[in-house]
């Protein structure tokens, strides 16, 4: 599964952050984005999520008021 924040859509309710923090955070623009890899220059792309945190991914995307959440399901890749 990957996830991205559609920064056009998002309104910063907060709920997504709410639901599981280990992904999901608020910029200093007041926004929902998810936590990428220091290394990592875009936070507009889809990042992978850890099969634990899945099931809050989707609770979170389910709980957007606006489904600014993208969620791809399918393979990971390798």
């Amino acid at each position: 599964m990957k996830v991205k924040v559609n920064k056009d859509a998002c309104i910063g309710c907060g709920a997504c952050a709410a639901i599981c923090d280990e992904i999901f955070e608020i910029n200093d623009e007041g926004l929902s984005e998810v936590k990428v890899e220091e290394n990592s220059e875009n936070k507009e792309e889809f990042v992978s999520v850890k099969e634990e945190l899945q099931d809050e991914v989707r609770d979170a995307a389910d709980s957007c008021p606006t489904g600014a959440i993208e969620v791809e399901e399918g393979q990971e890749e390798e």
